[in-house]
C-alpha cells in the first residue's frame, strides 16, 4: 500500500492546518460533515475502527484504510495516530486519487 506520495501530501496538508487528529474530533468533524476524507491506519483497532467506519458510512463521508500507525505517525511527525480527518475537498481528491493510483499498480 504504502505510496510516498500519499504520505508526503498527508503531511503537506497537517502543516496547512486542513487535518482533524484524535478520534473524538474526528467523529466531531465527521458528524458536522465538516470532514472530506477519513484515513485510517491499517493496525486500528477493532473497536475504533467500527466506531469510524460506522460513523462515515452514515454520514456519507469516504473512508480509506491506509498504511499502519507507525508509517502515518511518522508522515505526520505526530506519534501514535491510527486516525486522520481531512477537511479540505482538494486535499480530500488528490489524496484519494493517489491511493487509487497505487492499488492500481
Amino acid at each position: 500500500m504504502s505510496n510516498g506520495k500519499y504520505l508526503s501530501l498527508l503531511g503537506l496538508a497537517i502543516r496547512a492546518r486542513q487535518c482533524t487528529l484524535g478520534e473524538e474530533l474526528i467523529i466531531r468533524d465527521i458528524q458536522q460533515q465538516k470532514a472530506k476524507l477519513v484515513l485510517l491506519a491499517k493496525d486500528t483497532g477493532p473497536q475504533t475502527t467500527k466506531k469510524i467506519s460506522d460513523k462515515c458510512r452514515y454520514y456519507n463521508i469516504p473512508l480509506r484504510i491506509v498504511d499502519d500507525r507507525d508509517t502515518i505517525s511518522k508522515a505526520i511527525g505526530k506519534s501514535g495516530r491510527v486516525a486522520i480527518a481531512i477537511l479540505d475537498q482538494g486535499f480530500a481528491n488528490k489524496i484519494t486519487s493517489l491511493l487509487d493510483e497505487s492499488i492500481r499498480g
